[in-house]
């Protein structure tokens, strides 16, 4: 009866969402997978390649659906993140653009794939059950590792206005700021 005892990791965490296929879905995509990341405590370096990985896959999927599922599955103890984007039109599977032939300079489009190549370890095309397909990216943390989750700061009031001058930024640049 002498029988290892299995080793118990981080716990793994599972986010899933479903969103409209339009832009603001596929920009809702991007941020929802942004701040699971850095609320689970995720690197930097993760992060911001899950980033632009979830913007292509759910960019894609607007152009091909009428809704989609955005999966992020983090495995701390494996330094792992999947990213699953599922829609409903499985006949219409990603297929990376060919190496081999001249790029075209003035494409409207067809990068997207190349860039998910670029920034995943692994991507993939799987079907998604009765008729649709899933496209699954596993990105492995090559950085400094998981740190610890993100606390959220109480909400502090505004500065007296009367004595600082109006300083107005756009969100995005905001948060860039404060990275």
């Amino acid at each position: 009866m002498n029988h290892a005892t299995p080793h118990v990791g981080a716990p793994v965490h599972t986010f899933t969402q479903l969103l409209s296929s339009t832009r603001r879905g596929a920009r809702l995509a991007r941020l929802l997978a942004v701040t699971e990341l850095r609320s689970r405590g995720a690197s930097h370096d993760l992060t911001e390649r899950a980033e632009l990985v979830v913007a292509e896959l759910a960019a894609n999927a607007v152009l091909h659906g009428r809704c989609f599922w955005l999966t992020l599955v983090l495995d701390p103890s494996a330094r792992r993140l999947r990213v699953e984007v599922s829609d409903a039109r499985g006949d219409l599977r990603p297929h990376p653009r060919p190496t081999t032939t001249a790029p075209d300079p003035l494409p409207t489009g067809g990068r997207g794939l190349t860039l998910v190549t670029t920034l995943a370890d692994h991507w993939d095309c799987v079907p998604y059950p009765p008729s649709g397909k899933t496209v699954r990216a596993e990105l492995f943390d090559t950085g400094r590792g998981v740190t610890a989750p993100v606390e959220e700061s109480p909400v502090q009031p505004p500065p007296d206005s009367r004595h600082t001058p109006a300083v107005h930024q756009s969100p995005g640049r905001a948060a860039k700021a404060a990275r």
